[in-house]
């Protein structure tokens, strides 16, 4: 198989033999036949691979996991019904009531919210810092207890770009993973296993589906994070679980530990499985998911040039600027491209803001991003209102923010619709 993204998107994660369907089948099957009792215990031992349930595991959905695990270049995946899911397993799957995280304060309002208010009832701590922290402030976060280092590659909604190799040292400095949510960039433009992730996340939901049809997570494992040599601190990978017979998952399953553990109990207990046919969906849009980036960070660049020289607007940030503060971050870790989304300011607070997304026309006011067509949101009001004032500025989610995702149409139509909306909010 080739290594290139766009060939992996369109033939990776499924090699029909002779005489099968060209395209992966739908296995909209909640169980499965076997002849003997015998074999359906060792399957429930985790002695033998196979599926039972599709609670726990699906043909279909692990058809489309292996294709995201070849983009990113990882060991083992798995999918979850939501990027939320996601980004909760990642985290709860080596994290136990009295441990902490240390998790970048610039990331999406959800799972700010997630990690800051809901884990913390469960009695995980964490320690938000900035991504722009310097090496001693970042040390500084970390405690006995840390159990893992969270961000996001270019955080959602201020675009800003993680800094991997800083995070990375740092994590492993104290032996912990890193897990890094690459939802925005995508595997296309960023691969951060190459930089010393360990674990990354995705809301398949964004540009892997890329239509608005359906909502989906996934969870990728590099394999390269040796359990084993931190096996005080994460023992539920390293000691043996009492609810699968005994079995040591770090032990028994190498590569595939975290990935195996995640199924076998947090799948198998919260049940966050995706529908086999939202799965099959998204993998279809997976092997355009190569053109469409393309034109994305195409479309978002030629509207970032033309809102950077408009005077109505008060800011413009997207990496791909080369007047942008995180150019430099862009370039190295993704220098073909980063995302479609911008962020704005529009001047004279709320009302304004607000004003201005109702003049649109063809832009939809929309809760998502990512998608093929053009959409906007204004955070502070929507995804992040739960955030104080100061925890806004943390994330870097200003009253004045406006989060723009430039879809797949021709990038004049985008700029005109933008233009006669400034211009209905000035009159």
């Amino acid at each position: 198989m080739s290594e290139n993204v766009d060939t992996i998107c369109v033939q990776g994660g499924y090699q029909p033999g002779n005489g099968e369907s060209r395209t992966p089948p739908i296995i909209q099957a909640t169980t499965f036949k076997y002849q003997s009792s015998e074999q359906m215990s060792r399957l429930f031992d985790l002695s033998e691979s196979g599926y039972f349930y599709t609670r726990l595991q699906n043909p279909t959905n692990d058809t489309v996991a292996a294709k995201i695990c070849e983009l990113e270049g990882g060991a083992a995946a798995m999918l979850t019904s939501s990027g939320q899911a996601a980004n909760f397993f990642a985290l709860f799957n080596i994290c136990n009531n009295g441990d902490h995280i240390v998790a970048s304060s610039a990331i999406y309002g959800g799972t700010f919210n997630l990690i800051n208010v809901t884990m913390r009832k469960m009695g995980i701590e964490c320690t938000f810092v900035s991504p722009d922290c310097t090496e001693d402030e970042l040390e500084a976060a970390f405690r006995p207890n840390t159990k893992a280092v969270f961000g996001e590659s270019i955080s959602n909604p201020a675009l800003i770009v993680l800094d991997f190799e800083k995070f990375a040292n740092a994590a492993h400095r104290h032996g912990v993973p890193l897990i890094v949510d690459n939802t925005f960039p995508t595997p296309i433009n960023c691969r951060p296993f190459q930089y010393g992730v360990d674990i990354v996340t995705h809301a398949t939901t964004k540009y892997m589906d890329g239509h608005g049809s359906c909502v989906g997570g996934a969870i990728v494992d590099s394999g390269n994070f040796d359990w084993m040599a931190h096996a005080e601190k994460f023992p539920g990978l390293t000691t043996p679980d009492d609810s699968y017979h005994g079995v040591t998952y770090a032990k028994e399953f190498g590569k595939a530990a975290y990935i195996t553990k995640a199924t076998a109990q947090l799948m198998r207990d919260f049940g966050s499985t995706p529908a086999p046919i939202n799965s099959w969906i998204m993998g279809m849009h997976l092997e355009s998911l190569g053109v469409r980036m393309e034109r994305h960070c195409a479309n978002a660049l030629a509207v970032a040039k033309w809102l950077e020289s408009d005077p109505r607007v008060s800011w413009v940030s997207f990496p791909g600027l080369e007047s942008d503060k995180y150019h430099t971050l862009a370039e190295k870790y993704m220098p073909n491209g980063t995302c479609g989304v911008i962020s704005f300011g529009v001047p004279g607070g709320r009302e304004k803001v607000s004003a201005f997304l109702d003049h649109l026309k063809m832009v939809s006011i929309a809760t998502h991003v990512a998608d093929a067509r053009s959409c906007t949101l204004y955070p502070a009001g929507t995804t992040h209102r739960q955030l104080t004032e100061e925890q806004l500025e943390e994330a870097g989610v200003g009253i004045d923010l406006v989060r723009l995702s430039c879809g797949i149409e021709n990038a004049d139509d985008i700029i005109a619709d933008l233009n006669q909306a400034l211009a209905a909010v000035q009159e």
